[in-house]
């Protein structure tokens, strides 16, 4: 079995105690608007740390985590649509571009509790579903991969073609409230931030003992010798699919965040765009490690609205050079650097005890 060394298990320890200190000082330095900036990043991160479980541990390259961002968000929204309208009442949009009726499917979202449920209930069962019929017939790599990007293709088309339920095109947005608290409320907001922290900290803490567990061992086992596992007596389909319906519970609640926080969900936000996006900090931070995902996707994210800002038509170009980098010369992403810097160290320390000895340091290749 695979096990953190002491020193790996310190490192992590200070990384995690650093950034949970950064994001508890965020709101004291932050103004209002930056604040709520960084509550979106942090729901982002949160798909990102569902990604680094299912690809970075188990192999899975799940490009379809649109899907399940999307069902968060949009129960979320239409949860918060019907409580603006009131008791029985009919949200905006409907009475603009539908029947002015709220079809029945709607009705359970007024219930705050049945909402948060569907949240976690409903992109599970999907995961589910999606897992068995992929994983009991041995689709991997590529074919996964490409299978989950039709699949949030096709989302992302069905949302757009129901504008009378799902806002189509413009999707939801104009909410007032969250949970029966006013959404223009700066105290508000800094709830809202807070609860978007506590919950990726949640996140990153059950990633973290799910890799130490006996279950991470074996999903690790699953991503490098899938048959050997197999010839074992283990089923390596039922390992993946616990992983990708974990995932996506991940970026359900997360979508599900990101509604208040942003104040809209729309086709843009959940489509194949949109997914690449997530895949893509996940590879730059660091897809194996348990902090490298989320601060991956924090730091795209950022650089993606801070740069954008000043250089809208190169940042895409910009962020792909970074992508195409970042694998070249780090595949494990940038939370690779402290281990190759320690690397690059412990060789230059190795030469110069060697040349203080007389002792020539040996060359590379050799034996």
């Amino acid at each position: 079995m695979i096990a953190l060394t002491q020193s790996s298990r310190a490192r992590l320890v200070a990384g995690l105690v650093a950034s949970i200190a950064l994001l508890a000082a965020a709101p004291a330095v932050l103004s209002d608007f930056r604040l709520l900036l960084l509550a979106k990043f942090l729901c982002l991160a949160m798909v990102a740390v569902g990604i680094g479980l299912a690809w970075g541990r188990g192999g899975m390259l799940t490009m379809g985590q649109g899907v399940f961002f999307g069902l968060g968000g949009y129960l979320m929204a239409m949860h918060l649509k019907l409580a603006d309208a009131g008791p029985g009442g009919v949200p905006d949009f409907m009475q603009l571009y539908g029947t002015g009726v709220v079809p029945a499917w709607w009705e359970p979202l007024r219930s705050g509790l049945v909402t948060l449920l569907l949240i976690v209930v409903l992109p599970a069962a999907l995961a589910w579903l999606l897992g068995t019929g992929v994983f009991r017939r041995r689709v991997r790599g590529a074919y996964f991969a490409i299978l989950s990007q039709a699949l949030v293709a096709a989302f992302a088309i069905l949302l757009i073609g129901q504008q009378q339920s799902t806002g189509g095109t413009n999707g939801l947005n104009g909410f007032r409230s969250f949970l029966g608290y006013d959404l223009t409320d700066p105290v508000n907001h800094q709830t809202l931030y807070a609860l978007c922290a506590a919950v990726l900290i949640v996140m990153v803490l059950i990633v973290r003992q799910l890799y130490r567990s006996r279950w991470g061992e074996l999903l690790l086992a699953v991503r490098d010798q899938e048959n050997r596992v197999r010839f074992l007596g283990y089923d390596p389909a039922s390992v993946k699919i616990t992983a990708f319906v974990i995932a996506a519970v991940f970026a359900s609640i997360g979508g599900a965040l990101f509604v208040p926080v942003v104040g809209i969900i729309s086709p843009a936000d959940v489509g194949v765009t949109a997914s690449i996006g997530f895949i893509v900090g996940v590879a730059i931070g660091g897809r194996a490690s348990v902090l490298g995902p989320p601060l991956g996707a924090i730091a795209v994210a950022w650089a993606q609205t801070s740069l954008s800002e000043n250089f809208p038509s190169a940042w895409t170009y910009a962020e792909a050079a970074l992508f195409i980098v970042v694998i070249a010369v780090l595949p494990a992403g940038l939370a690779s650097l402290p281990a190759l810097a320690r690397r690059v160290t412990h060789r230059r320390a190795g030469e110069a005890t060697a040349y203080a000895h007389g002792t020539p340091a040996p060359v590379e290749g050799s034996l």
